[in-house]
């Protein structure tokens, strides 16, 4: 029973907004955007449904810059670059975090579909550039968590 419960609880939650030309509302440039709910009901966070990612590069927490994060976008035009900046700067507006990631670390990754297929895939594309040595494929979620 509670195997199906989490299953529709998976089954409803919004696919993220991969496309970096059209970000759905809401979310600040860095981050891998999904629809928000607008019905009115109060939540801690919302989860985004599950993707894959390839971790480019990661690090201290708050290190990585807007520039290098734009730096990497150019190298995937179709694809989502996206950092973990979850409150940093002092910022409760940077509310946004991913799972299956280290919480004590920064990183910038790739979106990279939803299925293993299409991971592997852009695994491949990231290892040909030759810039991002350590890169590898994450299975993760988007999440808001409300101020």
């Amino acid at each position: 029973m509670l195997a199906a419960l989490a299953f529709a609880a998976a089954a409803a939650a919004p696919a993220v907004c991969a496309d970096p030309a059209k970000p759905c509302a809401g979310f600040k440039p860095h981050d891998l955007s999904f629809a928000l709910p607008r019905d009115g009901v109060p939540r801690a966070e919302v989860r985004s449904a599950p993707f894959f990612a390839v971790i480019l590069v990661s690090g201290a927490p708050c290190r990585l810059t807007e520039r290098e994060r734009a730096e990497a976008q150019a190298l995937f035009p179709e694809s989502k670059v996206f950092s973990a900046r979850f409150e940093c700067d002092g910022d409760v507006e940077n509310n946004v975090t991913y799972t299956n990631v280290d919480p004590k670390a920064g990183f910038l990754a790739v979106h990279a579909g939803s299925d293993r297929a299409a991971a592997d895939a852009m695994l491949a594309r990231v290892k040909a550039t030759g810039r991002f040595p350590g890169a590898n494929v994450r299975r993760m979620e988007a999440v808001f968590v409300y101020p």
